[in-house]
C-alpha cells in the first residue's frame, strides 16, 4: 500500500496540464471491439484503471500499439471469444468498474458478452439494471450465475426498439448505444444521459459510420448499420481534474493556469466554484486562477438562504467534484449545504476533514452542511487513509492546505484517476513524498 507524506502550507505556482478525461477513455477503449479496422486513440491518460483496460483488451486478443506515451492503436480482427469464459478473464474483469461497457460492443459485434460483476470505488450501490434492460428490449437473452456473480448476454441478431431509460446513467446509454448501432432498424433512447464524454463516443461512433441523431440532448435514434470502420479519436481534457485543480487553488492560496481545459465543455463547473466565490479568469482555453490571498466568500440565495450545491445528470454539476468542493467550502467565508443524491457513501470521508478541523455537520449519508472557517483556523495535518478516487484527492487537497506534515495511505485509489500526481504537482511547489 502506497504513501504520500504532505508538508502542507505551501503556495503553490505555476501552470498544470489536465490529463485525458478518465470516464471517456474507458467507453473509447471499448468501442474498439466494434471494428476490426484500426482505432488510433490520442490523449489517453496513463492511469490504473485506463490501463487495466487496456491489459484486458490485449488479453481479448486486441492488437495494442502505443505510439507514445499517450496515443495508441487498437485493432480487433481477432479476438478470443473463448477467454470471455475463463477464470482470467473473471479474475481481470472485477477488477475494474468500466469493464461492465465491453458487453455492448461485443454483444452487438459477435452476439454475445459477458462481465464478471464489476469493482471499483465503494461508494454506494451503482446497479446494473440499466445496461441489461436494455440489451434485453434489443433482443438479447439475459443469463446470471448468481454463486460466481457472472452476467451474460446473447443474440442472434439485435433488433431495434424504442427504450425509455429508467435513469440517466452514462455508462447505461453508452453501453446500449455500443450495441444498437448494429442492430437491425431503428432504436430510441429517450432519458438518454447527454455528457461530453458520451457525446465523444457518439461522435466518434458516427466517424466509424454508425447514424447516430440527437447527440447532446436526451433523446437518441440510432439506425443500425452491418458494420464500422477505423478511425482517429482524440479524448478530451479531464473535467474532474479541471475542477479539482480549481479547489487545489482556492484551498492553498496559489496562483494557478490550467492549460487547454475545452472550456466549453466544462457546463456548470466555473460558475459552481464561482457560487463558492473563487474568482476564475477564462484565457482563450485556458483556466486562471489568482492567489485568494483575502480568502473567498460562500454566495447565498437571493433570499438570503443558505446555498445548495448537489449533482445531477449533465448538464447538472457532476457528482465527481462534490468532495472537492465540500473541502474547498471548509476555508470559506459563509456556509454551504453539499447534497450527493446519487452515492450513499460519498460523504463518508468527512469524518477526517473533521478530525483536521473542519467544522462540517453530517445530517445524513447524502448531506452535509459546511461551515466555513475564512482561513482564520488552518487544517491540521493528520494521517489518514484514501477510501476511493474522489475522497482520495479531496483529502489531498486538504493535507497541501494544511499546517504541518499529513500522511494518506492507499494512495493507489488516487493513482487510479489522477496521472502522476505527485510528480505534476511538485513541478508547481508542492511538497510530496511518495513511499512504495
Amino acid at each position: 500500500m502506497g504513501t504520500f507524506i504532505i508538508e502542507g502550507g505551501q503556495a503553490l505556482k505555476g501552470d498544470i496540464q489536465p490529463q485525458g478525461a478518465k470516464n471517456e477513455a474507458l467507453q473509447i477503449l471499448c468501442a474498439v471491439l466494434l471494428t476490426a479496422k484500426p482505432v488510433k486513440i490520442d490523449n489517453v491518460p496513463d492511469i490504473i484503471d485506463v490501463n487495466k483496460l487496456i491489459d484486458l483488451l490485449s488479453h481479448l486478443g486486441v492488437k495494442v500499439t502505443k505510439n507514445t506515451s499517450s496515443s495508441y492503436t487498437f485493432q480487433a480482427d481477432e479476438i478470443d471469444l473463448d477467454f470471455l469464459q475463463s477464470e482470467d478473464y473473471k479474475v481481470l474483469g472485477r477488477g475494474l468498474r468500466g469493464s461492465i461497457m465491453l458487453v455492448g460492443p461485443l454483444l452487438a459485434r459477435f452476439g454475445k458478452g459477458y462481465i464478471p460483476r464489476p469493482g471499483g470505488d465503494k461508494i454506494g450501490r451503482r446497479r446494473l439494471d440499466t445496461h441489461f434492460e436494455g440489451f434485453i428490449k434489443l433482443g438479447a437473452k439475459f443469463r446470471y450465475n448468481r454463486e460466481e456473480y457472472f452476467y451474460g448476454v446473447e443474440a442472434e441478431e439485435l433488433k431495434g426498439a424504442d427504450m425509455l431509460l429508467d435513469e440517466a446513467s452514462v455508462t447505461g446509454t453508452a453501453n446500449i448505444v455500443m450495441a444498437a448501432v448494429m442492430a437491425k432498424g431503428t432504436t430510441t433512447i429517450y432519458n438518454a444521459a447527454c455528457e461530453p464524454y458520451l457525446q465523444q463516443l457518439c461522435k466518434m461512433l458516427v466517424r466509424m459510420g454508425a447514424i447516430i441523431k440527437g447527440i447532446g440532448s436526451n433523446l437518441l435514434t440510432i439506425e443500425g448499420v452491418d458494420e464500422l470502420s477505423g478511425t482517429d479519436h482524440r479524448i478530451l481534457p479531464d473535467m474532474v481534474e479541471i475542477g479539482s485543480w480549481i479547489g487545489l487553488a482556492a484551498m492553498t492560496k496559489s496562483e494557478i493556469t490550467i492549460k487547454n481545459v475545452a472550456y466549453d465543455e466544462l457546463g456548470l463547473i466555473p460558475s459552481t466554484f464561482r457560487k463558492l466565490g473563487i474568482t476564475l479568469e477564462r484565457r482563450g482555453d485556458d483556466i486562471y486562477i489568482p492567489a485568494h490571498t483575502d480568502g473567498y466568500e460562500i454566495q447565498s440565495y437571493i433570499d438570503g438562504s443558505i446555498l445548495t450545491i448537489s449533482d445531477a445528470p449533465w448538464p447538472g454539476f457532476t457528482p465527481d467534484l462534490l468532495s472537492i468542493v465540500l473541502v474547498v467550502a471548509t476555508q470559506a467565508r459563509g456556509s454551504v449545504l453539499i447534497h450527493q443524491k446519487m452515492f450513499e457513501s460519498r460523504l463518508f470521508f468527512v469524518d477526517k476533514l473533521i478530525d483536521m478541523g473542519a467544522k462540517i455537520i453530517l445530517c445524513d449519508p447524502h448531506r452535509a452542511t459546511v461551515i466555513g472557517h475564512d482561513f482564520k483556523s488552518s487544517l491540521k495535518a493528520t494521517t489518514m487513509t484514501s477510501p476511493d478516487i474522489r475522497a482520495g484527492i479531496s483529502l489531498l487537497i486538504a493535507a497541501l492546505s494544511a499546517q504541518g506534515t499529513s500522511t494518506i495511505h492507499n494512495i493507489e485509489q488516487i493513482d487510479r484517476g489522477y496521472q502522476n500526481i505527485d510528480t505534476r504537482l511538485k513541478r508547481i511547489g508542492a511538497h510530496i513524498q511518495r513511499l512504495s
